[in-house]
């Protein structure tokens, strides 16, 4: 766990995103990209998480966001995701914020930064950030971060891609 100052993020906010974080190393020891990402309800309380499945799903849309997403909507409905709060490991892609967008997110915090997970993961990229995905939509979605980036950008490294 990082000393670093947590500043601007509640402590409800550090514990989701310690789930993700949990859930990108559960990812890795399975043999998926190291993310993970956890809902949460607009009254603050966590509804699920999920982790990467590229690898094991055999499904290159398979980022932990995605999953998640899917999950939520045939267990919970549509309904129940609007408003709520999406806490990613890594920095949302274009696909993932664009997912979230359409399942009713209104929240993203994240813990790695893209342009950091570029440095650490290489391969391919997408150059648009997430916030630059959902600006302007209507209605709006905001996204946080890095929050918690050092215990995020542990499990990357880990990565042996």
């Amino acid at each position: 766990m990082s000393n670093k100052p947590v500043t601007g993020f509640t402590e409800q906010d550090v514990a989701a995103m310690r789930l993700a974080i949990d859930a990108s190393k559960e990812a890795l020891k399975r043999g998926d990209m190291p993310f993970g990402a956890t809902l949460v309800s607009p009254a603050g309380q966590v509804l699920m998480v999920e982790m990467n499945n590229q690898n094991t799903a055999a499904d290159c849309t398979g980022h932990a966001e995605i999953v998640l997403v899917r999950r939520a909507q045939k267990e919970l409905g549509l309904e129940a995701m609007r408003g709520t709060t999406v806490y990613a490991s890594g920095e949302p892609c274009a696909m993932c914020a664009g997912a979230m967008f359409w399942g009713g997110v209104k929240r993203v915090v994240f813990g790695a930064p893209t342009p950091l997970m570029g440095e650490i993961l290489g391969g391919a990229t997408l150059p648009l950030r997430a916030a630059g995905v959902v600006a302007g939509a209507v209605p709006g979605v905001s996204v946080e971060g890095p929050l918690l980036e050092e215990e995020a950008v542990a499990v990357l490294q880990k990565f042996e891609g």
